[in-house]
């Protein structure tokens, strides 16, 4: 059963008030989180879903990796909606814009202020897994764009996609190239969902990292300063604050691959050794043989065509592609057929 609480906040400085909608109760990341471990953990292969390495720290490390030299997708997928946004928001006709795992939707103000501009947007729709990060955020928001209604939804993409507010003609924007986190069962279910929640005139933007050479891949996720791996080996210290383990943070060498066959970046930290991890709140070991991969992320890279069929195969019709300068990033609409 999911809970809802909704609030409203009026403040002097602006003239819409703040809804937040939470389908998240407390307590279910750290269920979720036991829940993971003990599969992911406790037998062969061993794998973690990537959304345990965004804590506080983590997001911090994440946003450090935007900035490095090596890790192009932030940059390319920024310079596309400087150069687009005010065309994404004129052939979109949208009047409400969502934001799937906005985060503190730093890129998303340049979409915003597109539309703005073009008089066009009534309401902004965040969404994230936390609560707290999402209504400092919302709040803030709120005061930039004071004739914008914001409507704050506290979810799990994966569960409460059905919960996005109804009304208007919406753009739902997925960005940041977050999609290639899901293997193609999970982004085929992904992609079926957005569209049996969207209605006639409502689209979809999309961000996706490219196949490009496999050297920049490669040092795009493999940097020369560590801080991806030590990004990667966080989520040890996440199982540790979380779960009462034991890990041996230094005990794990961080390593992200292209896999060719399915054509995505792997993370992984692979154990230097044989060793017992204690899980106490699960009441389980987790047993690592030297050199066994523990998996903590995939990141698809994909080619335009395997895009487009992948949307028609959920509903929706690509009617727009755009690309930087380099065709390193590319982002689309799509609508309901």
């Amino acid at each position: 059963m999911i809970y809802l609480w909704r609030e409203q906040r009026t403040g002097v400085t602006r003239q819409q008030p703040v809804t937040v909608d939470v389908h998240v109760r407390p307590g279910d990341a750290r269920r979720a989180l036991c829940e993971e471990a003990e599969a992911g953990l406790c037998g062969r292969p061993k794998e973690l879903s990537p959304k345990w390495l965004y804590d506080e720290r983590g997001s911090q490390l994440f946003d450090d990796i935007t900035r490095l030299p090596e890790y192009y997708p932030t940059r390319r997928e920024r310079e596309i909606l400087e150069a687009r946004a005010a065309e994404i928001a004129r052939v979109s006709g949208a009047d409400t814009l969502i934001e799937l795992g906005s985060g503190t939707s730093e890129k998303t103000r340049l979409l915003l202020d597109a539309f703005q501009e073009a008089g066009q947007l009534r309401r902004f729709v965040p969404f994230d897994v936390s609560e707290a990060f999402l209504r400092s955020a919302a709040e803030r928001l709120a005061r930039q764009y004071p004739r914008v209604s914001v409507h704050a939804v506290v979810g799990d993409f994966e569960r409460h996609l059905g919960r996005l507010p109804r009304g208007g003609r919406r753009l739902v924007a997925f960005l940041g190239g977050t999609i290639g986190n899901f293997k193609p069962e999970q982004r085929a279910h992904f992609f079926r969902e957005v569209a049996e929640g969207l209605e006639p005139g409502d689209g979809l933007l999309l961000g996706t990292d490219l196949i490009k050479c496999r050297d920049r891949l490669f040092a795009a996720y493999n940097d020369r300063a560590g801080v991806t791996a030590e990004f990667n080996r966080n989520v040890l210290r996440v199982l540790n604050r979380e779960l009462g383990a034991d890990f041996d943070v230094e005990a794990f060498a961080h390593l992200a691959p292209f896999d060719e066959e399915h054509s995505w970046i792997e993370m992984r930290l692979i154990s230097l050794r044989e060793q017992v991890v204690r899980l106490p709140a699960l009441e389980r070991f987790a047993h690592f043989e030297e050199g066994e991969v523990l998996r903590t992320e995939v990141s698809c890279k994909f080619r335009p065509e395997q895009v487009e069929a992948e949307l028609a195969a959920a509903g929706l019709q690509l009617s727009s592609w755009w690309t930087d300068a380099a065709e390193d990033f590319a982002l689309s609409l799509s609508f309901k057929r």
